[in-house]
């Protein structure tokens, strides 16, 4: 890898941000900090992590396909 590749910033997933973002008003909602789950190894700390991605994916699953339906009704499909 030449320095001018490491000089650039990492390929992400569109919609990255908003899932980190969905993941943490979940896990602050539920009362908790996201920096202090993510250092945690226990059971409870997995749980509220894994429901809290859940709910990120149902959120952007549900914001993609309202997209699709107005691109659609738009006739951009």
């Amino acid at each position: 890898m030449s320095s001018k590749d490491s000089d650039r910033a990492p390929i992400e997933e569109p919609l990255a941000e908003l899932e980190r973002q969905l993941i943490s008003a979940y896990v602050t909602g539920a009362g908790y900090d996201l920096a202090t789950l993510l250092a945690r190894n226990d059971e409870e700390a997995r749980a509220i992590l894994t429901a809290a991605s859940r709910h990120a994916s149902e959120t952007l699953t549900e914001i993609e396909a309202r997209s699709h339906y107005l691109r659609k009704l738009h006739g951009h499909e």
